[in-house]
């Protein structure tokens, strides 16, 4: 049986909370289901990863892809959502732009923990989710998508993502 990890992604105040800079308010909806993952990923000893934006006040991002300033490095914003709040086992990656492998500590964590299969929660479906599991499939990881545990800007841009995903990327979508 492979290893697998549990990964939640971007699940900040600055995408779920509403009025947040960059809301996506389907993110609310999916905390039950993230919960959920969290739980029986804990019951089974796996590795319960987040993966979170950590911005500059002027990452290029924000001009560069027209964003808002969002999760801002030691703003509250940043943080993750006080529901999913991580427990001390779990760890945290901080990452700079949509895919969590791109110039993070990911991939030599994983490494170190002999990981060969990841499970995707978080947000959003058609960006940080998509760029991340295209990442990870290139890595030859075995990836899965809990899709009522995605949130996307809008339903379309959120089916195309698992459609892609799956029809191109060879994920599996949960």
């Amino acid at each position: 049986m492979p290893e697998e990890a549990l990964l939640i992604i971007d699940m900040l105040n600055d995408f779920v909370l509403e009025g947040a800079p960059l809301e996506v308010p389907e993110t609310r909806k999916i905390i039950p289901v993230i919960k959920k993952e969290i739980s029986e990923a804990r019951a089974k000893g796996i590795p319960v990863i987040y993966v979170c934006d950590a911005h500059d006040k002027n990452d290029k991002e924000f001009s560069k892809f027209g964003w808002p300033a969002h999760a801002v490095k030691e703003t509250r914003g940043a943080e993750i959502v006080d529901e999913l709040e991580p427990e001390p086992d779990d760890i945290i990656i901080k990452k700079t732009t949509y895919s969590g492998f791109y110039n993070t500590k990911l991939s030599e964590t994983l490494k170190s923990l002999d990981i060969n299969s990841l499970r995707l929660t978080g947000c959003v479906t058609h960006i940080c989710i998509m760029f991340t599991a295209s990442d990870a499939v290139l890595r030859d990881y075995k990836v899965t998508v809990v899709a009522n545990g995605v949130a996307g800007l809008s339903k379309k841009d959120h089916d195309a993502a698992l459609r892609i995903m799956k029809n191109v990327l060879g994920v599996d979508i949960e």
